[in-house]
């Protein structure tokens, strides 16, 4: 199975955290970064997908974030 991941945060240090967590526990970047505006917040939102090769079968009650 290739489990997908879509990360999003504020445009802050803790998004980049929370790939960088992502990266070395394995997942792997899939595609480029992506930028919003909020307007309701006022701020910048940033996504990046992430993908990881598991052996595991897939089912739908399956916590990805534990892959």
């Amino acid at each position: 199975m290739i489990a997908y991941r879509l990360l999003t945060h504020e445009d802050t240090s803790a998004f980049c955290h929370k790939v960088t967590k992502a990266l070395s526990d394995g997942w792997e970047l899939y595609g480029d970064p992506q930028y919003t505006y909020d307007e309701k917040w006022s701020v910048m939102r940033c996504a990046q997908a992430v993908i990881k090769k598991s052996n595991i079968e897939y089912k739908r009650e399956l916590k990805l974030s534990d892959l």
